[in-house]
């Protein structure tokens, strides 16, 4: 189960890193294109969900990897829960429900790791 617990952290976080350096990094009009929420909310508010979104990749695995500050982990995947949480509620509100199977995914994902390294599995 440890295994499993470490891919599904590796690919969120590695999957959390390059959305959210793109959120923190691209003007509104190169993020459109993909995103179109992001018409819906100011510029200070997109550039803070990347933020969110690598510091939560970070945490996905670098204090289990560190062994410093272990509960971080499961902390942070919960975070992503609560943040793909609110992305479907995003999408839902918008009527882009062709596209809701990728952020009930990530959930699902994070959802695991936050309750795989929790329960200590």
């Amino acid at each position: 189960m440890n295994i499993g617990l470490w891919v599904a952290a590796a690919l969120l976080a590695a999957l959390y890193l390059a959305v959210g350096v793109a959120k923190l990094t691209r003007r509104r009009d190169r993020l459109r294109t993909a995103m179109g929420w992001v018409d819906d909310f100011p510029v200070v508010v997109v550039r803070l969900i990347g933020l969110a979104e690598i510091a939560g990749a970070l945490g996905l695995l670098l204090p289990l990897a560190t062994d410093v500050q272990p509960w971080l982990t499961p902390t942070a995947a919960t975070c992503l829960v609560v943040l793909q949480a609110l992305a479907i509620a995003v999408h839902v509100r918008r009527r882009e429900l062709a596209q809701l199977w990728v952020n009930v995914l990530l959930l699902l994902a994070a959802a695991f790791v936050a309750v795989g390294r929790f329960a200590g599995w």
